[in-house]
């Protein structure tokens, strides 16, 4: 059988193909002279599987794609309180290279325009980190979100250094704020090399994966970065990554994501997918016209809106019964799906209503894939107020989606593969 998801791609190439409007970034000799014909698509799932169609494989600088990712990587480095320090986190509505800062504090508004993203540049590393340290880890850790060794395109950076006019008047504004501490032209110049990083849309596919994936790397199994890091990145990439056509974005495509003027564009789905496309000739707003095209056509083919959830009637309880009679009778509460705090409401709400009288509870999680934290507790205080009532409580977890189970004070549950191994013999 011929692969499904490429084809599909290949398909939707082909429909956005014959759009020519826009044009390659002109600002940037080397950009200005990309071929406006390139046009690519991939989907990189969580599990590792990259499925696309196109020019995936062709190489091209990241640019500002590179900004949440050095986002995510100032977090991790410097901790939330000394990077929000010094960038905010509000959408500005403004274009990617407007030279403005929040009144009063002399901030960049958030870290996706360019004054935001040369303050977080300067935040890579650790403290005291000079330049060089600076631009290494950069590369480093878009290597690491890639899941390959990334290197730098020196002619774009040359090209880009040579006409970085207005990224140097934003950063001594920025100095003049004390926003910037150091040497304002070396700052620029990191910044610079940051975003002349050469990837493909193959690449980019893995890296937002990465975020959709909680920070670890489906390739290479690598925690790039903390979980708590991706949330902050991923929020503050739905709420301004897309400049100032942001709040079209929001309501029209609901993925997170980022564009970059050299015709990459990311997206990234909690917990579900990674996309990339590219294509080089770009919209008013400076992003891709034929890839917010795509986006937009992914979105509504396959329900990928943030704000489009799953129907309410799929509940986490599949089934509540009973196997055997007498007081060796086995209430047996079968559970499904992915499971977050609504789901374990639901299962909550069934118990209290089932009142179950049996001496003995299963909770089977044969066919849950999934438990977020708070779901988890809840289950395990259904199962400390069970023993605490005076029943027997087992927990069936062949796969082990709750880990070395703990239901807390006066709790007690007993782990099996099966229900059946619940079943006294002969019942």
């Amino acid at each position: 059988m011929r692969p499904i998801i490429p084809d599909y791609l290949a398909e939707v190439l082909e429909q956005v193909e014959p759009d020519a409007s826009g044009a390659p970034a002109a600002y940037i000799p080397e950009l200005a002279e990309a071929d406006p014909e390139r046009l690519g698509a991939a989907f990189a799932t969580v599990d590792g599987r990259v499925h696309g169609a196109g020019d995936i494989d062709v190489p091209f600088t990241i640019q500002s794609i590179s900004k949440p990712f050095a986002y995510a990587l100032a977090l991790a480095d410097r901790g939330f309180g000394t990077v929000l320090a010094k960038v905010g986190v509000e959408p500005s509505g403004e274009a990617f290279n407007e030279i403005s800062l929040e009144s009063g504090t002399g901030r960049p508004l958030n870290p996706m325009i360019n004054a935001g993203a040369i303050t977080v540049h300067s935040l890579v590393a650790e403290a005291g980190s000079g330049p060089a340290e600076r631009v290494r880890r950069v590369l480093d850790g878009l290597s690491a979100f890639a899941g390959r060794r990334l290197e730098t395109d020196e002619k774009v950076c040359a090209s880009e250094l040579e006409h970085a006019h207005r990224n140097l008047a934003i950063a001594h504004m920025l100095r003049g704020h004390d926003i910037l501490t150091e040497d304002v032209r070396a700052v620029v110049d990191g910044y610079t090399r940051q975003c002349s990083v050469l990837v493909t849309t193959r690449d980019l596919a893995v890296m937002a994966a990465t975020l959709a994936n909680r920070g670890v790397n489906p390739l290479s199994g690598e925690q790039v970065v903390p979980e708590g890091v991706v949330r902050q990145v991923l929020s503050v990439m739905f709420s301004c990554g897309m400049y100032d056509a942001a709040g079209d974005w929001a309501t029209q495509v609901g993925i997170p994501a980022k564009s970059g003027v050299a015709g990459g564009l990311i997206g990234a789905l909690p917990g579900r997918i990674g996309i990339a496309t590219f294509s080089p000739r770009l919209d008013s707003h400076g992003n891709s016209v034929r890839g917010v095209s795509l986006f937009e056509r992914f979105s509504s083919d396959m329900g990928l809106h943030v704000m489009e959830v799953p129907s309410a009637g799929r509940a986490a309880v599949r089934s509540s019964h009973v196997l055997g009679g007498g007081p060796d009778a086995l209430r047996v509460l079968e559970l499904q799906g992915g499971i977050g705090f609504a789901g374990a409401e639901r299962v909550v709400r069934e118990v209290l209503d089932t009142d179950p009288r049996e001496a003995r509870v299963a909770i089977d999680l044969t066919r849950v894939h999934a438990i977020d934290d708070v779901a988890r507790r809840m289950v395990l205080e259904i199962a400390r107020r069970l023993t605490l009532d005076g029943r027997e409580v087992f927990l069936v977890d062949p796969e082990a989606v709750i880990p070395d189970p703990d239901p807390g004070d006066g709790g007690r549950v007993t782990v099996i593969r099966e229900v059946r191994q619940a079943v006294p013999p002969g019942a």
